[in-house]
């Protein structure tokens, strides 16, 4: 795993080892941001359920302003604090050692808001939907600002969604797995 483009360009990722995290993979991760790449300068970031960090980072690398990361893998979170150190990015960067329930209501508390909140649950976890009520609740997400939610190809999320106050503005498939990108009705 990498950092695919911006100021630290083909630096390599740590990742924890094992199961507990899922990366998404680079090339995966090269679309996604293709398709963000309108949106990511200047911009607000969450990345929610981080792992190793990559798409923060990514995020970052890109040019957004800042990017807050929430895991609560301790494991993981020193993974992040070590990449952010690699690459430089830790200035731009927050790194939230705890539950995403628990992270957000901080977040909220805060008045904070971003403008793309990245989502990347445990698939089968069925998360999403406790998540999404969350970030609509806190008021999370700025007015002109989306969510991206990567679920795999099982997990049927239209009637969740709206269920949630989002509509679908995009559904990437790719072979394994999906990117919806909602923003709010």
């Amino acid at each position: 795993m990498r950092v695919i483009a911006g100021k630290a360009k083909s630096l390599p990722l740590k990742t924890i080892e094992g199961t507990s995290t899922r990366p998404t993979t680079d090339r995966i991760k090269e679309t996604l941001f293709n398709l963000l790449a309108p949106d990511i300068t200047g911009a607000v970031f969450l990345d929610l359920f981080a792992g190793s960090g990559g798409i923060g980072i990514e995020a970052l690398s890109r040019g957004a302003k800042e990017a807050v990361f929430v895991e609560k893998n301790r494991k993981a979170v020193r993974c992040i604090e070590d990449n952010l150190r690699f690459t430089h990015l830790s200035d731009g960067a927050r790194v939230l050692a705890m539950d995403v329930s628990e992270a957000l209501a901080k977040l909220g508390s805060e008045n904070k808001t971003f403008d793309i909140i990245f989502l990347d649950p445990p698939y089968a976890s069925q998360f999403e939907e406790a998540v999404l009520m969350a970030i609509a609740r806190e008021n999370l997400l700025s007015e002109a600002g989306f969510v991206v939610v990567e679920a795999s190809m099982q997990n049927d999320l239209v009637e969740l969604v709206s269920r949630c106050g989002f509509v679908i503005l995009r559904d990437k498939v790719y072979k394994t797995n999906r990117h919806l990108f909602l923003a709010r009705q």
